[in-house]
């Protein structure tokens, strides 16, 4: 079976307090970090044991995972296993990179997000580079709040062409035609985050292909539908697993629509559909601008 997991331990801790996040962050007690560890330990070695399966693991934890050592050691080590066809996670790109080495590059990949006024742009950017320079597949991004454009249309000129950067429509913000034509400028896939997708009664992958897992082991089908399919660790989840058409309005987070059968998307990031990497490069930009949907 080729199944892709999206995984969320209870790790709710992180080193920056963005005011825009939608993530209710908390500072995790060491008992609350010794039981992500478990968790992450737990499933990494479920997944280790996988070997009859192809699996994509994607981590995007409430927290910021990658300055835990458990977080860095187990995307190593999944990375360097022949069954693991990609291993990413969601990080700000704060932490140390050298972990990296223990890694298979052709497998890890890094989804990085630039927040302006909780990390020094020079210290972000060289991060990036640093990445680059290792050979490690990322993607880089910024939240589309006007007071970070400025900084998005600087990292756009200072990243490496090769370097897809996105933008995420900010939680609550109606942008004017004018204002998501200046972000479109940046990231011609921009449309397709600038409003939600309807999604009640269509196709989608997840609760098929895809599913989230959370810290207990519970599958659910994404991470904002809330019913159980069963337990990864007992192996109930697999009976579960079939076409179903999405039970929710609308879906407006990336990590979710990407997974809708009735978007082009699997097209658009053939290959780095976990890291948010388009096939096409992005330097030219004009073939992704053709698939951008011409209404939400």
């Amino acid at each position: 079976m080729d199944l892709t997991i999206l995984y969320r331990g209870p790790l709710a801790s992180c080193d920056y307090d963005c005011p825009y996040c939608p993530f209710a962050k908390r500072r995790d007690s060491r008992a609350q970090l010794t039981a992500d560890r478990s968790a992450l330990e737990r499933f990494a070695g479920w997944a280790s044991e996988q070997t009859g399966d192809r699996l994509s693991l994607l981590f995007t934890p409430w927290g910021e995972g990658l300055v835990r050592s458990w977080y860095r050691r187990a995307l190593a080590e999944l990375s360097r296993l022949p069954h693991v066809r990609r291993v990413a996670i969601q990080t700000n790109l704060s932490g140390r990179t050298q972990w990296l080495d223990e890694a298979d590059p052709d497998t890890i990949a890094l989804w990085c997000t630039f927040h302006p006024g909780q990390t020094p742009y020079d210290r972000f950017l060289a991060k990036c580079r640093d990445l680059a320079e290792r050979g490690i597949r990322h993607s880089v991004g910024v939240v589309g709040l006007p007071e970070h454009l400025e900084q998005a249309r600087r990292l756009r000129d200072d990243l490496p062409d090769h370097v897809y950067l996105w933008v995420n429509a900010a939680e609550g913000h109606t942008y004017t035609d004018a204002e998501a034509a200046r972000w479109t400028a940046l990231d011609p896939l921009f449309p397709y985050s600038r409003h939600p997708h309807r999604s009640a009664g269509l196709p989608c992958r997840t609760g098929e292909s895809v599913v989230s897992v959370d810290g207990e082991g519970m599958v659910r089908r994404c991470h904002f539908v809330r019913e159980e399919l069963g337990n990864l660790y007992d192996g109930s989840y697999r009976a579960a697993l079939r076409p179903r058409a999405c039970p929710l309005a609308v879906c407006d987070c990336h990590i979710g629509y990407v997974h809708l059968e009735t978007l082009p998307l699997y097209d658009v990031f053939a290959g780095g559909v976990l890291e948010r990497i388009p096939a096409a490069p992005p330097p030219g930009r004009t073939p992704l601008r053709l698939l951008t949907p011409a209404s939400s």
